[in-house]
C-alpha cells in the first residue's frame, strides 16, 4: 500500500507538468484557429500548472533529475513555442519576414534561458533570476494581446508588440537580475501590511483582471531594467570619484 501511495505521489509533479504542455499545444491549435484570447488565457494556465508541479515536488519530496528536465521541455513548449505562435498569428504574419524573425527569437532565446538555467542552478533554489524567466516573457506577451483584443483602437498599433517581444526575448538572456520569490520571508512586523496590500490589489484583479494581472507583469519587467540603470549610474559615479 505504501509503495502504491508513493507511486502515485511521485507522478504527482509530473502530471502538472503534462498538463503544462497540453495547456500549451491546446493554445497553438487556438493561436491557429484564430482563438486569441482563449491562446492566450491557456499560456496563462499553463502558468499555474508549471508553479503547481515544482511546489508539490517540494511538499511531496519528490524532486528528481527527470523532473527537472522534464519541467525544461514543458517550458519550451508551453512558454516559447506556445507564444511564440500565437505572436506570429495575432500580427507578426503581416510584417513578413520580420515576423518569423521575431517569432523564432522568442524560442531561441527562451531556449538558451532555460539551458542556462539548468546549467548555473544546482538543488537549491537561487534567490534571484539572471534574465527575465521564460514563463514570465511568456504571460507578459499573452497578457498584452488580451489587452489589444479588449481595447480594439489598439489594433492599430500592434507592431509594439513585435518590439516588446524582441525587448523580452533579450531580457532573458541578459544578466539583469531580476527577484525569485520562492525564498522570501516576510516577517511578523511587515505580515499585517502585506496582507493588506495583497487584499487591495486582489480586489483591483477582480474587478479588471487583465488589466491588474497586466499591471504586475509590467511592473516585474520594468523593475529590473530600472534597477539595472540604477547600478549602472551608481558605478558610473564611483569610477567618476
Amino acid at each position: 500500500m505504501n509503495k502504491k501511495k508513493s507511486g502515485v505521489i511521485y507522478i504527482l509533479p509530473n502530471i502538472f507538468t503534462a498538463s503544462s504542455i497540453f495547456a500549451g499545444v491546446v493554445s497553438i491549435i487556438n493561436s491557429i484557429n484564430g482563438e486569441f484570447t482563449t491562446a492566450s488565457w491557456l499560456i496563462i494556465l499553463a502558468l499555474i500548472f508549471d508553479g503547481l508541479d515544482g511546489r508539490v515536488a517540494r511538499l511531496t519530496n519528490t524532486c528528481s533529475r527527470f523532473g527537472v528536465e522534464f519541467d525544461s521541455l514543458a517550458d519550451l513548449v508551453a512558454f516559447g513555442v506556445a507564444p511564440s505562435i500565437l505572436l506570429y498569428m495575432y500580427t507578426g504574419h503581416d510584417f513578413g519576414r520580420i515576423g518569423i524573425v521575431i517569432a523564432a527569437l522568442f524560442i531561441i532565446f527562451g531556449a538558451i534561458r532555460l539551458a542556462r538555467f539548468n546549467v548555473m542552478t544546482s538543488q537549491v533554489e537561487p534567490s534571484v533570476f539572471i534574465g527575465v524567466p521564460i514563463p514570465t516573457a511568456a504571460v507578459f506577451m499573452s497578457i498584452l494581446i488580451l489587452l489589444f483584443e479588449k481595447y480594439v483602437v489598439l489594433h492599430h498599433f500592434s507592431y509594439i508588440l513585435l518590439g516588446l517581444s524582441v525587448l523580452v526575448s533579450l531580457l532573458m538572456v541578459s544578466n539583469i537580475r531580476y527577484p525569485s520569490f520562492k525564498k522570501l520571508n516576510f516577517s511578523k512586523r511587515y505580515a499585517l501590511r502585506l496582507f493588506v496590500f495583497v487584499l487591495c490589489f486582489a480586489l483591483v484583479i477582480f474587478i479588471y483582471p487583465i488589466e491588474g494581472v497586466a499591471l504586475i507583469f509590467i511592473s516585474y519587467i520594468l523593475y529590473g531594467l530600472i534597477r539595472a540603470a540604477i547600478n549602472i549610474k551608481k558605478r558610473t559615479i564611483n569610477i567618476k570619484e
